[in-house]
């Protein structure tokens, strides 16, 4: 056996153990969603969440739609995107052979006594050659315009795979970008219902301090007659002046909650218009359907999907990577000499080579980027199993702290009557002496506070809606 024959079977064993393919790590299971919410929960297929439906203020409509506009966390998604699109579209490009053209000249001055010297030499004393033909020398040149080509043969599979994860990184993408339109629309949402509140609680404290300021002049003109005390007129005052000064904290967290959505909204501050206090209605609902319906329709489950789904394409590819590849080089070109004959008929030229390339002695890079591979798919499937956890943890919550908001908020809103009434005969007991003026004191601060946790339930209410209409999909339409 000579040693061609012993280079031959070592580059066949070689070929046998280094293309062999490596098995994909098992993916751990998913756990299956429960059947339904709850026990109150509808059993609908699926509901269609529409914002507008739920929150019917234009104003807030309109604040929306411009901010989508110019938020810069929006417009990055969108360049994501296009990047996702270029790089789906070099995947596809892959199948396709890669076409170059080429414009080449090369001079060499061969020495006497080498094979192409004495070649060249030899073949123009030839009789069976042309004038034409004869080969230039000292030095020889050679010119070459045409165009070559290479051509990746998917044998295996492994640029097809690559193309599906593209393809699904680009879903992914999108929906990263929903993900990001529902948050920016809830927490806009969010931040409009706080500046709402607190226009609100500014009505609750300024007519609390046109109270108490009568409550001070009542005081004052007990003390004059001296039926009061010069306590009972410090400690009225005081309370005036502790009201006076909430006011001008609600007004310095007004302005920084407006300027904080101003710049969400990629605008410099400036008044947003608006309502000027909650609305008084808050007779909401919303019907929920199945968990395995609802939470389907959220951004960050589907962008989780997508990405489980380009990680297995990728452990794919990875697998035909240990596999021989076939290239084909075809060229078709005018070759000549000199200039003069290029554009002769004879200098037509053109030819084909395939070759099948097999990783021999990668096999510890190839095995590295497989076992790369393989954890990334893995950790897709636990990433999408926090997100449904995520998802059901949430809806549960928000469900419940929908109703449980608006039977606290039914509960206060009877207190608060209970309150204001029991001010107004506080007053007028007291100024026919059968109250003390800690009793008108007392009534004061108690229909103040009541009010404030009343209007507290109320944007409770209005809070637990948005985020529960993100956890079940958000978007903006």
């Amino acid at each position: 056996m000579n040693h061609i024959h012993r280079l031959i079977i070592v580059f066949i064993i070689g070929i046998t153990t280094g293309c062999k393919v490596m098995t994909p790590y098992t993916l751990p299971t998913v756990k299956q969603l429960p059947r339904q919410y709850d026990e109150k929960s509808a059993t609908a297929d699926s509901v269609k969440l529409v914002f507008k439906n739920i929150f019917s203020d234009t104003c807030l409509h309109n604040f929306i739609a411009m901010a989508l506009k110019d938020n810069t966390d929006l417009n990055i998604a969108l360049q994501r995107i296009t990047m996702a699109h270029a790089r789906l579209a070099e995947r596809k490009g892959a199948f396709l052979p890669a076409m170059n053209g080429v414009v080449s000249g090369a001079a060499d001055r061969y020495g006497n006594y080498t094979m192409n010297g004495v070649g060249n030499f030899d073949t123009n004393l030839s009789p069976n050659i042309s004038k034409d033909q004869r080969i230039p020398v000292k030095p020889t040149t050679d010119l070459f315009i045409g165009l070559s080509s290479t051509w990746e043969i998917d044998l295996w599979g492994k640029l097809q795979h690559l193309k599906k994860a593209a393809q699904a990184e680009l879903w992914a993408t999108e929906k990263g970008k929903q993900l990001i339109i529902t948050s920016l629309v809830a927490t806009l949402a969010e931040g409009y219902y706080n500046l709402l509140g607190l226009d609100t609680e500014l009505k609750i404290v300024r007519k609390n301090i046109e109270l108490q300021q009568r409550a001070l002049e009542i005081v004052l003109a007990q003390k004059a007659g001296g039926r009061a005390n010069e306590l009972a007129v410090q400690q009225f005052r005081a309370q005036l002046l502790n009201t006076q000064s909430i006011e001008f904290r609600i007004l310095q967290e007004r302005v920084q909650v407006e300027n904080e959505l101003n710049a969400m909204a990629g605008n410099y501050p400036h008044q947003i218009m608006r309502d000027t206090s909650l609305p008084e209605s808050v007779a909401i609902s919303i019907e929920t359907g199945l968990p395995t319906s609802l939470l389907s329709a959220r951004p960050d489950v589907q962008q989780a999907e997508y990405e489980m789904q380009m990680a297995k394409e990728n452990v794919q590819a990875a697998r035909a990577a240990f596999l021989p590849s076939l290239t084909l080089s075809p060229y078709v070109a005018l070759n000549a000499f000199t200039p003069s004959l290029l554009m002769n008929a004879g200098s037509i030229a053109y030819g084909a080579a395939g070759g099948l390339t097999a990783p021999l002695f990668q096999q510890r890079r190839l095995k590295a980027q497989f076992v790369i591979a393989n954890a990334a798919s893995k950790e897709t499937v636990y990433n999408y199993q926090q997100k449904l956890l995520n998802a059901y943890s949430e809806v549960v919550t928000q469900m419940n702290a929908v109703d449980n908001f608006k039977r606290s908020y039914a509960l206060k809103l009877q207190e608060v009557q209970e309150l204001q009434k029991a001010v107004a005969s506080a007053r007028e007991l007291y100024l026919t002496g059968y109250a003390t003026y800690l009793e008108v004191f007392t009534a004061q601060k108690n229909v103040l506070d009541a009010e404030l946790q009343l209007l507290a339930q109320k944007k409770g209410i209005y809070l637990s809606l948005i985020q529960l209409y993100r956890s079940l999909g958000g978007g903006w339409e």
